[in-house]
């Protein structure tokens, strides 16, 4: 099975292409204070938050700041229900 941090990564690539693995791991090192493999589907909606207000620095699309929010929230619940 892919790592929780790996999932994030992908998803994150869709939008930020090769810069997405530095991306996830600043956040998950300067807002959750854990190392990338340590993350749990209880720390992805506080990870969204954060990727929200720095995606929101980078593009002026509203959507696709949503957008990129949701798939990480929707990330936790798959992962918690076992649905993977």
């Amino acid at each position: 099975m892919d790592s929780l941090y790996t999932d994030v990564v992908a998803i994150t690539e869709q939008y930020l292409g090769p810069a997405a693995e530095r991306f996830v791991i600043r956040h998950i090192q300067a807002h959750l204070d854990k190392l990338p493999q340590e993350i749990t589907p209880q720390d992805l909606p506080h990870l969204a938050e954060w990727a929200r207000v720095s995606m929101g620095l980078l593009t002026s699309n509203p959507d696709t700041v949503e957008n990129y929010a949701r798939k990480i929230t929707d990330l936790a619940a798959v992962r918690e229900h076992g649905s993977r």
